[in-house]
Parts: C-alpha cells; sequence; structure tokens
C-alpha cells in the first residue's frame, strides 16, 4: 500500500510577493542587526528603526535591481558585442551608484537615528543581506524538490 504525502497547492503572484517581502524584511533584520552588533561604524538606534531600515532597503534595492535587469534586457536586445560591453558598463554603474543612493535615502528618512558607515560598510552590508536571501532561496527550492517516484 502507497500512501502519498504529496501536497499540491498553488500560489498566486500576490502570495508569492507577499511571502517575498516578509522573508526578505526579516532577513534582512537579522542581518542588520548582526551589522549593528559587529560593526562600530553601523548605528540603528532602535530594533524598531531597524524593521523601518529594513523595509526601506528591501524597497530600494527592489528598485535597483529591478533598474539593472531591466537596463541588462534592453542591451541584450541590441545583440552584439559593442552594446554587451555598454549594457555590462551600464548595469555595474547602477550597482555602484545605488550605494551612494542609498546611503543618502536612508540619511534623508532617519536622520541621525541610523548610521550604515561609509560606502565600504554599506557594500559588505549590502552583500551580506543578498547573499543571505539567496541562501535562504536556495534552501526554499531544495525543499520543494521531491525525490523521484519509483514506478
Amino acid at each position: 500500500m502507497s500512501t502519498d504525502n504529496t501536497v499540491q497547492a498553488t500560489i498566486t503572484e500576490k502570495q508569492h510577493r507577499y511571502m517575498s517581502w516578509t522573508s526578505d524584511v526579516l532577513v534582512y533584520i537579522v542581518v542588520l542587526n548582526l551589522f549593528v552588533e559587529f560593526n562600530d561604524a553601523i548605528v540603528i538606534d532602535s530594533f524598531w528603526i531597524s524593521i523601518l531600515t529594513a523595509v526601506l532597503l528591501k524597497a530600494l534595492l527592489d528598485i535597483v535591481i529591478g533598474l539593472e535587469h531591466r537596463v541588462g534586457a534592453y542591451f541584450d536586445k541590441l545583440g552584439g558585442s559593442f552594446f554587451k560591453f555598454i549594457g555590462i558598463a551600464t548595469k555595474f554603474l547602477i550597482l555602484f551608484t545605488s550605494k551612494f543612493i542609498i546611503l543618502e535615502v536612508v540619511n534623508i528618512v532617519f536622520r541621525e537615528h541610523v548610521e550604515l558607515g561609509h560606502f565600504i560598510d554599506v557594500l559588505v552590508l549590502i552583500i551580506a543581506m543578498m547573499a543571505t536571501k539567496a541562501i535562504m532561496v536556495k534552501i526554499y527550492q531544495s525543499l520543494g524538490e521531491t525525490a523521484p517516484s519509483e514506478s
């Protein structure tokens, strides 16, 4: 007798977006507070402000990554090695300058309540957030994989 414990569920786009935002913000809160704990250059006045900072960073990173993907797709569509080079250079410029923009937006929104350090601190912080998010996605995806059925 074979029992099938497989659950089939349909996830809507809204559900996916909600879970993505929720898990990303939670990951960002943890990473931010670990950086506050272990890096003297990064200061956040309270846990509540770290939550708001995580939400702002999630929104800003989504905007930057979306822009980077759209620019990449645009230059990929044009084809040719010249446009490929221009696309790579433009994406690098977007990713590089975005760290300064993120720093400035956080400074404008939170003023003296949040200090994310200097460029290198922000760069390492954002890389840590993105790497942690990637690890979480990989774990999530691996949990969804099933073994081949034995027929």
